[in-house]
C-alpha cells in the first residue's frame, strides 16, 4: 500500500493530465501561488454531476440524512480544471434544514479541504465554509470559500470564490 501523501498528489497530477489545462488558466487568480504571505482569490464555477441523498426517513428531511455530491469545476472560459467531492450530514431537519459538510476540491497543483455548515439546502442559498488544509501548492492553505448559486436548471451551477490567506 502506498502512503496517503503519494495517493493525494497522484490524484492531483491525474486531474491536471486529464484536463490538459495549465495551472495558470485554472481560475481567475489574484496573486502568486507561491507567495505564502499574500492573499489569493480563485473564482470557479461548479456544475453538479452527481448528487445522491440517503434519507433516514424517506419522504422527509431528517437529522442524520446523508448527501454525497460530485461537481466538475470550470474556469471563467468554461475549461474544466478540477472536481469537488463531498459529503453532508443533516444536523437539523425540516424546512430550515442545516447540514455539516466536508468537501475536497481537486485542482491543478493540489487539493483543498473545506468544512462547514450549509443552511436551507432546498432554497439553494449562499454559504461560506472554512478551508481546513490542502496538499501540493495548497499544503498550508487557510481561508474560506463563498458559494453562490447562479443556476438550478438544467444543472445546479455554483460560483465558488476561494479566499486563501
Amino acid at each position: 500500500m502506498r502512503p496517503i501523501r503519494a495517493a493525494c498528489l497522484g490524484t492531483a497530477t491525474l486531474v491536471t493530465l486529464l484536463t490538459c489545462t495549465p495551472v495558470a488558466a485554472a481560475a481567475t487568480d489574484a496573486g502568486s501561488a507561491r507567495a505564502g504571505d499574500k492573499d489569493r482569490t480563485i473564482t470557479l464555477l461548479a456544475e453538479v454531476q452527481q448528487l445522491s441523498r440517503f434519507p433516514v426517513t424517506p419522504g422527509s428531511v431528517s437529522q442524520g440524512d446523508q448527501v454525497v455530491v460530485r461537481s466538475d469545476l470550470f474556469d471563467e472560459a468554461h475549461n474544466k480544471v478540477g472536481e469537488t467531492h463531498g459529503t453532508c450530514t443533516t444536523t437539523r431537519g425540516g424546512p430550515d434544514e442545516a447540514e455539516q459538510c466536508v468537501v475536497t476540491y481537486v485542482l491543478p497543483g493540489g487539493q483543498l479541504t473545506v468544512q462547514g455548515m450549509y443552511f436551507n439546502y432546498l432554497d439553494q442559498g449562499p454559504f461560506d465554509n472554512a478551508i481546513t488544509g490542502g496538499t501540493g501548492e495548497y499544503k498550508k492553505a487557510r481561508g474560506s470559500v463563498h458559494s453562490d448559486t447562479i443556476a438550478t436548471t438544467p444543472k445546479v451551477v455554483r460560483r465558488f470564490t476561494i479566499h486563501l490567506v
